[in-house]
């Protein structure tokens, strides 16, 4: 896998190649000492448009854990304030001959953009309505890890599906896993037609109670531009996941960050259903692999370092090794 543009990319078996690497990583950071070797001497730059708390700190930590060296870099106080665009930020930042970029973006198409102009990997943390890849990672690998395996599971995602990224990725990766998912919310809040994705489309929570596992969506307003409820109180009403909707067996999840009383009431973030902070533990985990999976076959540059294609192939084995 050279770059995570989309989770539409990653076939079912890199998937579990991941996951799978995310769950060594986990051992690994029980220990006393967290780090590994495997990324010494690469750099890895993150790149963000939008702000950031979970996606941007778990992938610069991801990359410390590595041993990689970090350029991170935002939108806000840098040369983009000045109108610098992207393909002249990419072409600055790629003259510091990077081995990864992790990029968000407010618009649609920007990360592929992105790797057509960097000889870098090019990991999307986000652009626009598109997708989300390295969230529904995490989410997978947070929901295996609770419930052993999605085949067959019942999952309702709720709230903002069109404007959320995290929905359209999450249905793709959930499916490919086995679950069966069902988008829930406003009929202005669901896109027309995503019902070829495979899923099942429903404007109430009547019939809640048969999901095995509750995904909840944030209202994200600096996406919309008019009016698509009422109201925030009308759609809590009508759509907010509550201790009265959900079920002692059923697991709670939200991509963060949540508003309180909108989308979930404080009291179910707070029951021992919510697998909100597994998955931010997860998040660490999973983009430690994601890094892994994309860098640790690739030769570093340049080559008159020393540390070619025999280097990587020997660095690989010493996954649980301190640095």
């Amino acid at each position: 896998m050279r770059n995570l543009l989309s989770i539409e990319e990653v076939d079912r078996d890199a998937m579990e190649a991941i996951l799978g690497r995310a769950e060594s990583f986990a051992e690994v950071g029980r220990r006393d000492i967290k780090k590994v070797p495997t990324l010494r001497g690469r750099t890895v730059v993150t790149l963000f448009y939008e702000s950031s708390t979970r996606t941007q700190s778990s992938f610069e930590l991801a990359a410390k854990r590595l041993s990689a060296d970090l350029v991170s870099v935002k939108a806000a106080g840098s040369s983009v304030d000045k109108g610098e665009s992207l393909k002249d930020t990419v072409a600055t930042l790629s003259a510091y001959d990077p081995a990864a970029i992790v990029i968000r973006h407010p618009y649609a198409g920007a990360a592929q953009m992105v790797a057509g102009w960097t000889g870098a990997a090019v990991v999307n943390a986000g652009d626009g309505k598109h997708e989300h890849p390295s969230q529904a990672l995490l989410d997978v690998y947070a929901l295996r890890r609770r419930l052993g395996s999605l085949e067959g599971r019942r999952i309702w995602i709720v709230g903002d599906v069109l404007h959320s990224r995290v929905a359209r990725s999450n249905l793709i990766a959930f499916r490919r896993m086995g679950a069966a998912v069902t988008l829930c919310g406003p009929p202005t809040l669901i896109p027309r037609g995503i019902e070829e994705l495979g899923c099942e489309v429903t404007y109430s929570l009547d019939g809640l109670e048969e999901a095995d596992v509750v995904y909840a969506l944030r209202m994200q307003r600096e996406r919309m531009s008019g009016s698509f409820v009422p109201s925030l109180r009308e759609y809590a009403a009508n759509f907010q996941i509550d201790t009265r909707r959900l079920g002692p067996r059923q697991l709670l999840m939200h991509p963060g960050p949540v508003n309180r009383g909108v989308e979930i009431s404080g009291e179910a973030i707070d029951s021992p259903q919510s697998l909100i902070g597994e998955q931010v533990a997860a998040g660490l985990v999973v983009r430690m692999a994601i890094l892994y999976e994309i860098l640790a076959g690739q030769p570093e540059r340049p080559a008159a370092f020393g540390d070619g294609p025999a280097a990587a192939e020997a660095a690989a084995p010493t996954i649980g090794q301190p640095a």
